[in-house]
């Protein structure tokens, strides 16, 4: 029986060390965070991402707490997630990226800044997804200030040329920002951590079947909501009933 004994807990240790650990992890904290900035943006609907955007949009990167790396280069550096559109019109399991390289343009002393980069098209996710080097904002890919509000047809040329829309929230304010210069690259580590993927490839990720995590799905949710046009004012008709006549009271 000890003979016995010794493979079986090997065994267990080696299946839960290759088990992913949601509870309390950075990963898990990072999506809570993600999801956090993206309930603030709804509560703020004249001056948020126009939900047209995000429902003709291929990919969307959500990024909290971006913050300040040097005060004389100015550089930054955060963690966040990347959600793809699957072609059913869902979105894919998050996808754990980091940005880092120089500073975000208007934002001079402050210290913390979430952002949102809306994709436009696949191509601007294909280096990110194939996860062997960083998408170099600005470089690789044309990025403007994205337009805000209800509508997004007042675009100006810039904004029509981009292939991403960048978006900050800062001390509660919420605005078009430049990223210019900035990478975002495939955090390898992170999604092996969580997902429980050998080599922690995008592309597996994406592929990962099964994953019911709570906060997974709430951040899906989230994003749906977004995407959906606000709701039509309901105004009501009065009727078009002539009142009753006068009854004249008895004599």
């Amino acid at each position: 029986m000890k003979q016995l004994a010794m493979p079986l807990g090997v065994s267990l240790l080696l299946t839960l060390a290759g088990t992913p650990s949601y509870a309390d992890s950075r990963e898990l904290r990072t999506i809570e965070a993600a999801t956090a900035t993206l309930q603030a943006l709804s509560a703020i609907p004249l001056r948020c991402i126009p939900p047209s955007l995000i429902q003709d949009a291929k990919g969307v990167a959500i990024i909290p707490s971006v913050v300040k790396a040097g005060f004389v280069v100015g550089g930054r550096f955060g963690r966040g997630v990347v959600l793809v559109r699957e072609p059913n019109g869902a979105w894919s399991n998050p996808v754990f990226v980091a940005l880092v390289g120089a500073g975000v343009g208007g934002q001079l002393g402050i210290q913390s800044t979430d952002l949102v980069l809306i994709f436009k098209s696949r191509h601007s996710l294909d280096r990110i997804l194939r996860g062997k080097s960083k998408l170099t904002l600005g470089g690789d890919v044309a990025i403007a200030a994205g337009p805000i509000g209800r509508d997004a047809e007042a675009a100006t040329d810039a904004q029509l040329k981009a292939e991403i829309f960048s978006y900050s929230r800062s001390r509660g304010l919420f605005a078009g920002v430049s990223l210019e210069g900035a990478g975002i690259l495939a955090d390898a580590y992170a999604n092996e951590t969580f997902y429980g993927l050998r080599g922690g490839r995008p592309e597996d990720v994406l592929a990962r079947q099964g994953v019911h995590i709570a906060a997974v799905e709430t951040l899906k949710a989230n994003l749906s909501a977004m995407s959906r046009p606000p709701a039509a004012p309901i105004f009501l008709i009065p009727s078009q009933t002539p009142p009753p006549p006068l009854v004249p009271p008895p004599q």
